[in-house]
């Protein structure tokens, strides 16, 4: 089963980001995944993009998974944002979005990919654990919260 903590590092986790669209979003993602990961930003916010044109990774109330697969990495990795301002997103409720899980998979990682979107969906999805990561006061309390997920639901 796949975790948080094996998807996320904590220098992947950003609290009070402002961006004006989801453009700058996925800039911002990519910036994050090149200091966390070492990965291109370019390539990366192109990927997000081009995943974004078949339909919004918002999937409603107030959250967005944008997802995409790059060469260029061996394991699939996320990146967490909490905006300060939420950013339209096209989400199926039309509610705009503030609470970001970006993931990368490996070109090959159908089943792998899969998994850490269901893993993520299903954290993400709780309303508790959704208000308590809006009223973290910080980027380490963000990813306690997060990291915290899975060792509530393993015991």
């Amino acid at each position: 089963m796949t975790t948080i903590t094996e998807l996320l590092v904590p220098e992947a986790v950003l609290s009070g980001v402002s961006v004006a669209s989801k453009k700058a979003l996925f800039a911002a993602l990519g910036a994050t995944a090149a200091e966390a990961y070492g990965l291109d930003a370019r390539a990366v916010s192109e990927t997000l993009s081009e995943r974004e044109k078949l339909g919004s990774t918002g999937f409603g109330a107030g959250i967005a998974i944008p997802h995409g697969k790059l060469d260029a990495i061996r394991r699939v990795c996320g990146v967490f944002v909490r905006l300060d301002k939420p950013v339209d997103f096209g989400a199926v409720d039309e509610l705009p979005v503030d609470l970001v899980f970006m993931l990368l998979s490996p070109v090959g990682a159908g089943a792998e990919h899969l998994k850490a979107l269901a893993c993520v969906s299903r954290c993400l999805r709780d309303k508790a654990i959704a208000a308590k990561l809006r009223g973290a006061g910080s980027r380490d309390a963000l990813y306690a919260l997060l990291a915290g997920v899975e060792a509530r639901d393993a015991a």
